[in-house]
């Protein structure tokens, strides 16, 4: 009962929408409308220094949300920029499925200081984490 009323709750105030700026698959990557894309090629070969990092293993989606939104807003205030989010492959969920890799992504999508994020490299945790590249806290 609990679990219907979450996928009712999260598909009326959740929804998961798909841009064009948005790639479908396994290495699924996400740039900013009017940045260069190039900055998806540079995260991915691992160009910036991964300045902080965030584990959600074990984390229900709510405390995942919560834990990631006061992580982003840490980094804003520290001024860091390139940052690793793991999130799982799901191996050890039901159904071996990653529970939480859909949903960080979408809402990484929805934060105004994240610039890119793609699947991070092997080394890094591949489909088990994600890069996110924030926006710079100097003003122009």
């Amino acid at each position: 009962m609990r679990d219907e009323r979450e996928v009712i709750y999260e598909s009326l105030y959740d929804p998961i929408r798909w841009d064009e700026d948005t790639e479908t698959g396994e290495e699924l990557s996400f740039v900013r409308p009017g940045l260069s894309r190039q900055i998806l090629r540079r995260l991915r070969r691992g160009e910036w220094v991964t300045q902080a990092e965030l584990d959600l293993h074990g984390l229900t989606k709510i405390e995942a949300k919560i834990e990631m939104v006061n992580f982003l807003f840490e980094c804003k205030r520290r001024g860091i920029r390139c940052i690793r989010i793991i999130h799982g492959k799901g191996l050890g969920s039901k159904n071996r499925e990653p529970v939480l890799k859909i949903h960080v992504r979408h809402w990484l999508m929805q934060r105004d200081e994240v610039m890119a994020f793609v699947q991070a490299r092997p080394v890094d945790g591949g489909g088990g984490a994600v890069m996110v590249l924030l926006k710079s806290n100097t003003r122009n």
